[in-house]
């Protein structure tokens, strides 16, 4: 495996984020949250389509019976990737007018999860929510500051959370049947000087792929030890999420952002804000698919 991550879409994103391999399709789904764009990556065909929600939009899942679901600065939305038109499903935080949605994804039981944070990422305003199979939808963890990653391990037996500022990852105690979650605990803390732990994914060995915002790198950790396997660099400082894709599931898909990038630090990463990939040696989690 090469050990430096190679550019693939000079996207430029203010804050590319949210990256989801569509298994059925053969395509990447990432967002541009501050460009409130949903876009839809080809490999195949080496093209990006972007599709303007008018809206900051955190992150994309699969639909099961068709299109995508997002979460966005004003709730869930159902997309229809052939007509664009966005529906409404709920908001949870009306109520929070200064609060967007972040990162999530769909658990393997076809709920979505979505954490939210508040735009000027006061402490504690965040919370993480699942949404239901019949749209209802529960918050499950309060006291948030930049809700982000999220992942569950192979055998169903653990969900893991980042939320940012702490540096930590916390596993939580995981029931598929019910989507319940408790216990949680640290399993992975940041060292000082490499960046902040921002969005994940999980591999089918259970080691956790942790993308590092003002960092450069997207390293693999294993949430049992807390132990760091091995790093990837990425040419690109804010490196924000990460997710396997490709036939095979052996395709990493990188998304990076320019938000706050100072003049010296864009010339220094210049292609900070693209869309990049590396092949990894080992089958990543597929993405789960929302089932309401």
């Amino acid at each position: 495996m090469k050990d430096e991550a190679e550019l693939v879409l000079p996207a430029k994103a203010d804050l590319g984020e949210g990256p989801c391999w569509d298994s059925q399709k053969g395509v990447l789904y990432w967002v541009n949250i501050l460009g409130k764009t949903v876009n839809v990556y080809d490999p195949e065909a080496n093209e990006n389509r972007e599709i303007d929600v008018d809206q900051l939009v955190g992150t994309v899942v699969p639909r099961k019976s068709g299109g995508i679901t997002v979460a966005m600065e004003k709730g869930f939305y159902f997309l229809d990737l052939d007509t664009e038109q966005l529906t409404e499903i709920v908001d949870p935080e009306s109520q929070l007018p200064e609060n967007r949605f972040n990162d999530g994804k769909c658990d393997p039981y076809g709920r979505f999860w979505a954490g939210t944070l508040s735009l000027s990422e006061e402490q504690g305003k965040g919370s993480l929510y699942c949404l239901y199979q019949d749209f209802s939808v529960e918050k499950k963890v309060g006291n948030l500051t930049i809700s982000n990653g999220l992942a569950w391990s192979p055998d169903h037996k653990f969900m893991y959370l980042i939320d940012t500022p702490t540096k930590k990852v916390t596993r939580f105690d995981y029931d598929g049947e019910t989507g319940a979650i408790e216990n949680p605990v640290a399993v992975i803390e940041f060292k000082e000087g490499h960046g902040y732990p921002d969005g994940m994914t999980i591999d089918d060995e259970g080691m956790l792929w942790i993308a590092h915002w003002a960092g450069a790198q997207v390293s693999r950790w294993n949430p049992e030890t807390g132990e760091q396997l091995s790093s990837i660099s990425v040419p690109a400082l804010n490196v924000t999420s990460c997710t396997f894709g490709g036939a095979d599931l052996k395709t990493l898909y990188i998304t990076t952002a320019r938000k706050n990038m100072t003049k010296e630090e864009l010339e220094k990463y210049p292609l900070t804000g693209g869309l990049f990939k590396i092949e990894t040696d080992v089958k990543g989690s597929p993405a789960y698919s929302f089932g309401g």
